[in-house]
């Protein structure tokens, strides 16, 4: 037998170069494992953190916003024009709800009077936790939905606080207060206050999991910041009154419309100012568009011979002319382009100023304007507050209209009994009240204290301003002789007549300008301004049945009425 050779060992040396080498190269790929996530952590913490950051937060976070509470609108006495109640929205979270999106919009249109399209697009919004399905939803209706939607094995839908919009006086004032939408303000004091009424929204940012909260994740929260009352002139049991006294007298003269405006005569604050016909704030698409505006504001119209208080006080101011001045007032007078008419029939007859003003003369009135110095009468009007906005705090509001006085007598002659100029309720209201105040106009408000409106004005009683516009003694005279249009034995409106009270007023009747033909179309505007009592010119501003109040109506008429009536 060949002997066996021993195993040969290999240097020691040798072993020890192997292990260094499979060291090293360990080391290296480690090294290369750690450069790779060293890179990737370069790349979230310096390159771009707040992206991946953001997404990384987002996978298991939502935001939702906390509803600011919507400020009342009050009448002066604190009782609700429009304040909320309790409600409901309902919410979804796409990633729990699309998979049965689309039965579960059904169910969720049917119950909730939704579009399915609409609600089935919010039910799989890619990429969302959290969207809003329906707004200002009464509380019972929204949770009854849930609840049976839960019952049926639907999941990700919730409800939470959503006030809803009320209007408890239903159509009281309501063309002054105005209306919500789904999610905004759409019509008067509602969108013009709307930034004080509405306050600002907070925001909750939490963690979930599961579709559920997680008690002790991450949340923050911003606290909403509730909006401001706004508080108002108006008289709610007055303006309820003034309404239904006036749809009424539109029902029985078989007019189209009319306004109403009544006022404190200290203060210029605005007790009521109703319009017919009008509508309920809690169901406003159901009326018609031009039932919805404020017409005291917006409407200009021709006050006829309402402007005639303005005419002759301005005169009497000027000492042209005293209430007992006589005229000589023939039963036609011709002018430069047509001639000129009383609404009564007669020769020649002689009348004092104060019958002019309680016959209502056109011609005696124009007579008595020929001793103003050319532009004189406009001045006055200007003064009066005519052709110019109140900017109480309505939207809409028109200027309306006082000409520049043309060559000769043919556009001041038509001015001076109320035609050939515009103006609206309010205007009116606040001119005539200056004669009420003793000469003095009191610029009229709606706001009590002061708000800013959505362009930026500061409006209400707290930025009232008052000028002189004729004498004390020229608005007496005034006031005396616009109580004998009352007298049922020499005046044009007996009717207009309070039991107890003595009652100075103007009634007018003018042609109105058609928007078809741009011409008079035989339509009138009949209007009315006084105020009462007469014979109470120091009474306190506060307001009571004996304090002294203006008011302004008009009323669209399709036929001409008697200044009797």
């Amino acid at each position: 037998m060949r002997p066996t050779r021993p195993p040969q060992r290999r240097p020691r040396g040798s072993l020890r170069g192997s292990a260094r080498i499979r060291l090293r190269v360990g080391f290296l790929i480690i090294a290369m494992v750690l450069s790779v996530f060293a890179g990737r952590l370069v790349q979230l913490q310096g390159i771009d953190p707040n992206s991946y950051a953001a997404m990384a937060a987002a996978e298991g976070m939502v935001q939702v916003s906390l509803q600011a509470e919507r400020g009342d609108i009050l009448d002066r006495n604190g009782k609700p024009l429009a304040d909320s109640v309790d409600g409901m929205m309902v919410v979804a979270d796409p990633l729990m709800t699309s998979d049965k999106a689309p039965e579960l919009a059904k169910f969720l249109a049917t119950r909730l009077d939704l579009d399915y399209f609409s609600t089935l697009k919010l039910l799989r919004t890619s990429g969302s936790r959290f969207e809003y399905i329906a707004r200002r939803v009464p509380a019972t209706k929204a949770t009854d939905a849930v609840d049976a939607a839960e019952r049926k094995g639907f999941t990700g839908i919730a409800t939470r606080p959503d006030p809803i919009r009320d209007y408890p006086a239903g159509d009281v004032a309501a063309n002054l207060v105005g209306f919500m939408g789904t999610d905004a303000p759409l019509a008067g004091l509602e969108r013009t206050f709307q930034t004080q009424l509405a306050g600002h929204d907070g925001s909750s940012r939490y963690e979930v999991g599961g579709g559920n909260r997680i008690p002790l994740g991450e949340s923050t929260i911003k606290p909403a910041v509730n909006g401001t009352d706004l508080h108002t002139t108006i008289d709610l049991d007055l303006q309820w009154y003034t309404q239904r006294v006036l749809s009424q007298t539109i029902e029985d003269s078989n007019a189209e419309s009319g306004m109403a405006v009544v006022m404190d005569t200290r203060t210029g604050e605005i007790l009521a100012d109703a319009d017919a016909p009008t509508f309920d704030a809690n169901h406003p698409l159901e009326a018609p568009d031009d039932a919805r505006g404020a017409r005291s504001l917006s409407d200009a119209y021709e006050p006829g011979s309402v402007e005639k208080v303005l005419t002759l006080s301005s005169l009497i101011n000027e000492g042209k002319v005293t209430p007992r001045t006589r005229l000589s007032v023939p039963g036609e007078l011709d002018r430069e382009d047509r001639p000129i008419h009383d609404w009564f029939p007669h020769g020649l007859i002689h009348l004092t100023l104060a019958g002019v003003i309680a016959k209502s003369s056109n011609i005696g009135t124009v007579l008595a304007a020929d001793k103003f110095a050319p532009g004189q009468l406009r001045s006055y009007l200007t003064r009066f507050g005519l052709g110019q906005r109140t900017d109480i705090g309505v939207r809409g509001e028109s200027p309306a209209s006082c000409r520049p006085t043309a060559s000769g007598h043919q556009v001041q002659d038509r001015i001076a009994f109320g035609q050939s100029l515009s103006v609206n309720a309010v205007q009116m209201a606040a001119a005539v009240n200056t004669i009420a105040n003793g000469g003095v106009r009191v610029s009229p408000s709606l706001i009590e204290g002061s708000a800013t409106t959505d362009n930026g004005v500061t409006v209400g009683t707290d930025t009232t301003t008052t000028h002189r516009v004729v004498s004390e003694k020229a608005a007496r005279d005034m006031a005396h002789m616009m109580e004998r249009v009352i007298d049922p034995d020499v005046g044009v409106a007996p009717a207009a007549a309070v039991p107890g009270y003595r009652v100075a007023g103007k009634t007018g009747t003018a042609q109105r300008v058609g928007t078809a033909c741009g011409c008079y179309d035989g339509t009138f505007t009949v209007s009315f301004a006084g105020f009462a009592p007469a014979d109470n010119p120091a009474s306190p501003s506060t307001w009571s049945s004996r304090t002294p109040a203006t008011a302004a109506v008009a009323v669209r008429s399709r036929a001409r009425p008697s200044p009797r009536s």
